[in-house]
């Protein structure tokens, strides 16, 4: 019996496993990602909000949730650059 290399195996129930694409499981981390630098510009945000309304004295734990949303978001644009780059790269291949 030759198995067909073009077929999805089936699970033990009889059914075919739903499994994601890439592009899916990718585009969830990125969201992931993104969601996550978001959270920390808004740490950041009240933070400095905290500390200009006098609630919050520690001036080094806010330069810490400052640089670190700042480094954060270089570091998605740069990974984005990176992406589009690769993109554009893959669209020019000749196949």
């Amino acid at each position: 019996m030759r198995i067909n290399p073009y077929v999805a195996p089936l699970s033990p129930a009889g059914k075919e496993e739903k499994k994601e694409s890439t592009s899916a499981v990718f585009g969830n981390l990125y969201r992931d990602a993104m969601n996550k630098v978001n959270q920390q510009q808004i740490e950041s945000g009240i933070a400095t909000q905290g500390l200009i309304s006098g609630e919050i004295e520690d001036l080094h734990q806010v330069m810490i949730a400052s640089e670190k949303a700042k480094l954060s978001l270089q570091l998605t644009v740069q990974i984005t650059n990176k992406l589009i780059e690769a993109y554009k790269e893959i669209t020019r291949m000749q196949i």
